[in-house]
């Protein structure tokens, strides 16, 4: 009674999942004792079940992201990171410092469990965990700001197209904005009433991402509350 995959791994609709005395589960369809995915997601193995989870429901990692994560974990040679993804990303202290000593060098010190780090994926595939670097500039260590999170498939509608939407949520709040493509943006603005009104029209943004002439509303919205706050 074989499967094909590994648990977690990425599959599309029709892969051949297992065969045998397996119950098909959510996402999926059995065709005799073979059981096929009919979404593209990750594979999930559960005893004698076989389900798919479906990418539209968080983000999927892919080399160029710039991404928000928090550091899980300070291992003897860098640090995991969450980027709120199915899978873990890495980031190697050889990445920050120049002539790392495992012996020498307190990693702690530099990125400790809980921090923030604004990072991009340089390498990921089926076979192995994102790996990140912060070496571009404006990586590293977020030390002020908010952030908020959306469902990342309506990150692109926050961009805007050629960068309309987001141009606009920087001129009218008056705050910097760095959207990451995991769904996580970090807000950082001179006074918390900036920061809060660019807050409100994210969350506007991804409430009404499906409607037409969006931009003009949230310029609306933004000025508004700017006006009957002053």
């Amino acid at each position: 009674m074989p499967i094909f995959y590994e648990n977690k791994q990425l599959v599309t609709p029709g892969d051949l999942l297992a065969e045998g005395d397996y119950s098909a589960g959510s996402n999926t369809h059995k065709e005799g004792n073979k059981i096929y995915a009919s979404r593209l997601g990750l594979v999930d193995y559960m005893e004698r079940a076989v389900s798919i989870v479906a990418l539209n429901a968080f983000y999927f990692p892919s080399v160029g992201d710039l991404v928000i994560g928090k550091i899980a974990e300070v291992n003897i040679n860098g640090w995991t990171v969450d980027i709120d993804a199915p899978y873990s990303a890495a980031l190697q202290a050889s990445d920050v410092l120049n002539r790392f000593k495992p012996q020498r060098d307190d990693l702690s010190k530099i990125f400790d469990v809980g921090d923030l780090i604004l990072a991009k994926i340089i390498t990921f595939d089926r076979g192995r965990d994102p790996l990140l670097t912060v070496r571009d500039p404006g990586l590293g260590k977020i030390n002020r700001g908010q952030i908020v999170q959306i469902t990342p498939t309506k990150i692109p509608r926050v961009i805007g197209r050629k960068g309309s939407m987001i141009t606009m949520l920087k001129t009218e709040t008056g705050c910097k904005i760095v959207v990451g493509q995991n769904g996580l943006i970090l807000v950082d603005g001179e006074k918390p009433e900036d920061e809060r009104l660019a807050i409100r029209a994210i969350h506007k943004i991804e409430e009404e991402a499906h409607t037409s002439g969006l931009t003009d509303r949230v310029t609306e919205m933004i000025r508004s509350e700017r006006g009957a706050a002053e």
